[in-house]
């Protein structure tokens, strides 16, 4: 190890809280890093915030996730980057929303960009060049053709996507039985093996596990559905696979969380559990009308609280055990807070849009983060449609088609009243925010979706993105 790094790293953070309590902190963490697949806020058995007890699912039984929740930091207001898989996964690697990536105009040299981008890798390697750094499960950037190792990865499963993890025909297999379903159990053993390889060298590490649950299609253990059928579900959340599936991931969280302690890591590592996404609300056997992810509107796909809101539990050094934290936070900040653990010195890149949640994790009161924008900013263009979300304190604006609407979260967590028409100054202070943004980032906004004409020439991404397959298949 570095002992200047060592010591600079104890500095950032004292600069950083204020807080004496950062001297105790271990210089060069671990990180483990879990990243669940479509889980809902209320995917559960936490109840994700104390001012609403509805917020926990009515079936799931979850006592690991229970367990996360109490051993550290538990935010009630937490969003993923995106309500889809795919642009999320991109955004927690480099710390930037989604508006600033694929699909926003078009523009040329995207992945070439991308590929040089500081990561989270890179960044601790930079900060130590000791440190290990894994990724397991699901990668799903949609351009396969840059792995994990591309990106500063030394180790992973590859550029995986939702085939890997048995996301294929989601409507035909309902509630198949398997031995590791959805690879919960393998990812979580690899996962282990690489922290007490890493133990052995006397390295630090960083390890992601990406799981593919709880994506369709749905698998579980014999015995969880059995238990499951047993006790009976309830009225959100009534299909007893999807509980199944939901505790065998429950199951492999704890084996993770055994092992950290029984290779003695708990006094060094941070753990962060977060889901990539909000939960789905078609799953089969939902009626017309349920709503799954209660008190929350909607669900995955939607710009929508259902859509983005997540669970985000962080345990580790100096972090309070039943803490709680109402302060929006996203997966964007999780890069620069990284950044501030692990001592990296040199400065963040000028156009990352999230900022350190060093200060709430290890300090004793609720706190602004601080990051480019007074605001969280949620955006996502696919085929010519855009949709785009705006957080600045307890007020919400939704873009939809063109279409405006204003929450009042602190007082509507299920985005039930329209404030649009009634508050049209607050409504015009938000949408000038929204469309400078994303005029900076140069992002889509347009509203509608256009097909492109026969005949018409590929967007220049598109063509970008033949020629490199096109390569890759000829060697």
């Amino acid at each position: 190890m570095n002992s200047f790094r060592d010591l600079l790293a104890v500095v950032i953070l004292i600069v950083l809280t204020g807080n004496a309590s950062a001297l105790a902190t271990i210089a060069a963490p671990n990180f483990v890093v879990v990243l669940t697949d479509d889980q809902s806020w209320v995917g559960s058995s936490v109840v994700m915030d104390p001012k609403h007890p509805d917020s926990v699912s009515d079936s799931y039984l979850t006592p690991n996730m229970k367990r996360m929740a109490a051993a550290g930091m538990q935010f009630t207001n937490a969003y993923a980057p995106a309500p889809y898989c795919c642009p999320t996964r991109r955004s927690l690697q480099v710390g930037q929303s989604p508006a600033r990536h694929l699909y926003q105009q078009d523009r040329e040299q995207w992945f070439k960009a991308y590929r040089q981008r500081l990561t989270i890798p890179r960044l601790l390697k930079q900060a130590n060049p000791d440190y290990q750094t894994a990724h397991f499960g699901k990668w799903d950037f949609r351009f396969d053709l840059v792995p994990p190792q591309q990106l500063g990865y030394d180790v992973s499963d590859g550029p995986t996507s939702n085939r890997e993890g048995g996301g294929r025909n989601s409507a035909k297999r309902r509630s198949p039985i398997a031995e590791d379903p959805k690879q919960v159990f393998g990812i979580t053993q690899r996962a282990c093996d690489f922290m007490r390889q890493a133990c052995e060298a006397k390295q630090p590490f960083y390890v992601q596990l990406s799981h593919y649950a709880v994506h369709l299609d749905v698998y579980s253990t014999e015995d969880s559905l059995a238990r499951v059928r047993q006790r009976g579900v309830g009225a959100k959340h009534n299909d007893a696979a999807f509980a199944a599936m939901t505790e065998d991931l429950d199951e492999s969280l704890g084996q993770l969380l055994d092992e950290i302690t029984k290779l003695g890591l708990q006094e060094n590592t941070y753990i962060f559990f977060m889901s990539d996404n909000g939960g789905r609300g078609d799953l089969p056997g939902v009626e017309a009308g349920q709503n799954r992810n209660h008190p929350l509107r909607s669900g995955k796909g939607h710009m929508y609280e259902g859509g983005i809101r997540v669970p985000l539990f962080v345990s580790g050094p100096n972090i309070a055990p039943l803490s709680i934290r109402d302060t929006p936070v996203s997966g964007v900040d999780l890069l620069p807070t990284l950044a501030a653990l692990a001592g990296y010195s040199d400065p963040l890149p000028a156009d990352l849009d999230g900022g350190s949640l060093v200060p709430l994790l290890l300090g004793k009161d609720e706190v602004a983060v601080e990051r480019p924008n007074p605001f969280l900013i949620f955006h996502h263009a696919y085929n010519r449609q855009s949709q785009t979300a705006l957080r600045m304190e307890e007020w919400k604006l939704v873009r939809t088609k063109g279409e405006l609407e204003l929450f009042d979260l602190a007082n509507d967590l299920g985005e039930s009243s329209d404030l649009s028409q009634s508050m049209p100054e607050k409504t015009a202070e938000l949408e000038k925010l929204m469309n400078e943004y994303l005029t900076a980032v140069n992002a889509e906004i347009r509203g509608g979706t256009k097909a492109r004409p026969l005949g018409k020439k590929k967007p220049a991404v598109e063509r970008e993105f033949d020629q490199l397959k096109s390569e890759a298949s000829g060697r």
